[in-house]
């Protein structure tokens, strides 16, 4: 029998999965919290919550949160970096650890220690000493039943979380 002839084995056809690098990073802010400010990656403070509030920018999924905020940007400042190339970094990243490297990589230099006691600095700092920010602080601290006096700006930001997303009585 020709080859042309011959019977071809059935293929399925292929179907479009979304890559490992999307689903092991997504996080839909509409029905949970980003990771706690607290949770490092690669020594940087605030990085998993920014890494959480990108990918959900770019699903769509991003709820009441914002992405490239001043928070985030002060992740960005201490790096030397902006939005647009964090982005570009979460994309292309299978895992938080991928992040991590990128960080380390690009961006301003920076020693281990320079980047703990940068990200210790900011788990100790509150609004409440931003002349700006500060009644803001206070009210909303108020409402989630914290001291204004006595709260960190990731204290604050972790009981928020908890509160938006706490189950609702009936």
């Amino acid at each position: 029998m020709s080859p042309a002839c011959r019977k071809q084995r059935w293929v399925p056809p292929v179907r479009r999965i979304k890559p490992l690098n999307i689903t092991s990073l997504d996080r839909d802010l509409t029905k949970q919290a980003p990771r706690s400010p607290r949770d490092r990656i690669a020594g940087f403070a605030i990085a998993s919550r920014t890494v959480d509030k990108c990918r959900a920018s770019l699903a769509g999924t991003l709820g009441e949160y914002h992405y490239d905020c001043p928070l985030d940007n002060m992740l960005f400042g201490f790096k030397g970096i902006n939005g647009a190339q964090f982005t570009a970094a979460v994309q292309g990243a299978k895992n938080y650890e991928d992040v991590g490297v990128w960080l380390q990589a690009n961006g301003t230099r920076k020693t281990p220690v320079e980047i703990k006691a940068w990200s210790d600095a900011m788990e100790a700092a509150s609004l409440m000493k931003n002349p700006e920010k500060r009644a803001y602080f206070i009210e909303n601290c108020t409402k989630l039943g914290l001291d204004p006096e006595k709260s960190t700006t990731f204290d604050w930001l972790e009981a928020d979380d908890r509160a938006t997303f706490a189950p609702q009585r009936a």
